[in-house]
């Protein structure tokens, strides 16, 4: 995905547009994703999590070998929109495989993949940089298209029934009973929306406004303009940010297989709360730049425990019989609250400064762990408690 980010913006300007207008080129990629979610979970259901696994990458080629040759800048937007639909179908589809495999790893099996997306991250920009430098802006895209139609086939080998005839007791006995009554779909949506998954919802979009501002670009604006770094800069801080929290994340996952899940998401957005309470102050008391990194790279550590981890919470509580359901519902949350989070941040910073635009963030991250520490324990007890039942 990273290869033809370093392309992108100089692209998007070589269509003759402004920088509002170029920003569209972001904007329409997150839409494209957040619009997704709900069809994408209905196609799950239907067809299983493997096609959509299988579809996604080529969906997700053939859109970028369109940008290549795109002749207009709305042929673009068209084809950047078509690209987060069809990346949210494979990050879907891989969730709801790795819950319906069942089994009592998908801590680390679902933290290792997100881990693995930022190893590739990290790589990517400096091949796509080499690439388009050495053959133009267009050539990085052509690549990605290879690269993510060759992604799908490791998916081919992936073979195994994904609705087993009878889920694990706990689950027989926990689940939400949501199938429509009357085929209206959105019986289906009605009978989840529990108080328990409400607010396990609610701690998901705490989690992802927090997340959504220190992702995609809003603090390598905000470096660039309170201290005037350049983009060899801004690049070196998200590299060592990424790099120094890496191990963090694979770390997590076999931590919250072996202790629970409230093991790491508790004492993760706990930390980065406190990262950001930090980066508050180094905002209010105008600190030197080394301040800011310092607190920068505190946030960022804190993240990488918690990268991955409401996707695993999430693939506790799914209902074996409306998976897909559920994990459209839980990824149009995230994506709202990812979508929402800079424009807040940005809108906070112009009226109060960037000091209250990290405070809000500290809060809402202490937020997240406190509902999420208090639903897990709920959640927890119920599942012992159906087991012994059983």
């Amino acid at each position: 995905m990273s290869i033809a980010a370093p392309a992108l913006p100089l692209y998007a300007k070589s269509f003759k547009v402004d920088f509002g207008t170029a920003s569209w080129v972001l904007v329409v990629n997150q839409l494209g994703g957040l619009m997704s979610t709900m069809p994408t979970g209905y196609c799950i259901d239907r067809w299983g999590g493997r096609k959509m696994v299988l579809a996604g990458p080529i969906l997700t080629g053939i859109a970028s070998l369109l940008m290549a040759f795109a002749h207009s800048y709305p042929e673009l937007l068209a084809y950047r929109f078509l690209e987060g639909w069809a990346m949210q179908m494979w990050m879907l589809g891989r969730l709801e495989m790795i819950t319906a495999a069942g089994g009592n790893r998908r801590g680390t099996q679902i933290t290792g993949m997100f881990g693995m997306d930022s190893a590739g991250r990290l790589m990517g920009p400096a091949v796509g940089g080499f690439v388009a430098a050495a053959f133009g802006l267009r050539a990085p895209f052509i690549l990605y298209g290879i690269a993510a139609i060759v992604a799908i086939l490791p998916s081919f080998l992936l073979v195994w029934d994904e609705k087993p005839a009878q889920a694990p007791a706990e689950q027989r006995i926990d689940a939400i009973q949501v199938r429509a009554k009357g085929g209206h779909w959105w019986t289906v949506y009605t009978n989840l929306l529990t108080f328990p998954i409400v607010m396990l919802l609610s701690g998901q979009f705490l989690a992802s406004m927090t997340r959504g501002s220190l992702f995609g670009g809003t603090l390598d604006l905000y470096a660039v303009y309170e201290y005037g770094v350049g983009p060899e800069t801004v690049g070196l801080l998200a590299a060592a940010g990424a790099a120094i929290g890496l191990p963090l994340t694979f770390m997590s996952g076999r931590i919250m297989d072996r202790f629970g899940r409230r093991a790491t998401i508790v004492p993760g957005f706990s930390l980065l709360s406190l990262g950001l309470v930090v980066m508050s102050m180094s905002a209010y008391g105008h600190w030197p730049f080394g301040g800011y990194v310092g607190s920068f790279l505190f946030a960022r550590v804190a993240m990488s425990t918690v990268s991955g981890n409401m996707q695993v919470v999430g693939s506790d509580v799914a209902p074996p019989d409306a998976r897909g359901a559920f994990f459209g519902l839980w990824g149009m949350v995230r994506n709202i609250g990812s979508f929402l989070s800079p424009a807040t941040f940005a809108f906070i910073a112009e009226g109060l400064g960037f000091g209250s635009s990290f405070a809000l963030l500290s809060a809402m991250a202490l937020g997240t762990a406190i509902i999420m520490g208090s639903q897990i324990k709920a959640t927890e007890r119920r599942r012992k408690l159906a087991v012994a039942v059983a």
